[in-house]
């Protein structure tokens, strides 16, 4: 390669050596820990519930390699991601459908009309009877109801509207 001293302006050929440089990469247990917890923080700005059990299994193996401090950055690697696949997997087999709604809780009256119930309380002059569906409608499985229909304790009867927070329903 040619270079060009300052001082004498003359060029000289020097032959360029090459050394072969390599780098052990050793992440140390708290580093592993460290990017877990950044990768949770992450969950903060992108609420995805993926970085979060990404960050999850980081912090798994930041706590195996306190407990191995031999294990080799492969097998670092290898662990985190088998444990983000399953922590991933986890939460949207397991824990998801848990915090899904199943109730009909902010939907229109017309998501009662229809529903059948069973009769806890009948209605006696002017207080209203009690019935509870089998599954919570609109946030709740016990209703104040009318009924122009004659009933007793245990009848089924079905929606048919709503007056205020009470439900009319009919004998089923």
């Amino acid at each position: 390669m040619d270079v060009f001293t300052a001082a004498s302006g003359r060029a000289c050929l020097t032959p360029l050596r090459t050394e072969q440089i390599t780098m052990a990469i050793e992440l140390l247990y708290w580093h592993w820990i460290v990017l877990g917890i950044g990768l949770a923080l992450l969950e903060i700005f992108i609420p995805s519930f993926i970085s979060l059990w990404i960050g999850a299994a980081a912090i798994v193996v930041g706590l195996l390699l306190l407990l191995f401090p031999d294990m080799t950055f492969t097998g670092q690697i290898l662990i985190w991601t088998v444990a983000s696949v399953i922590l991933t997997w986890g939460w949207f087999k397991y824990l998801k459908p848990l915090s899904t709604d199943k109730t009909m809780a902010g939907l229109s009256r017309e998501a009662v009309l229809g529903q059948v119930g069973q009769v806890l309380q009948v209605p006696i002059e002017e207080n209203r009877g009690k019935l509870r569906f089998p599954a919570p409608v609109l946030g709740s499985d016990e209703w104040q109801f009318i009924c122009a229909d004659e009933l007793v304790v245990g009848d089924r009867v079905r929606v048919t509207d709503v007056s205020g927070n009470s439900l009319i329903v009919v004998k089923n």
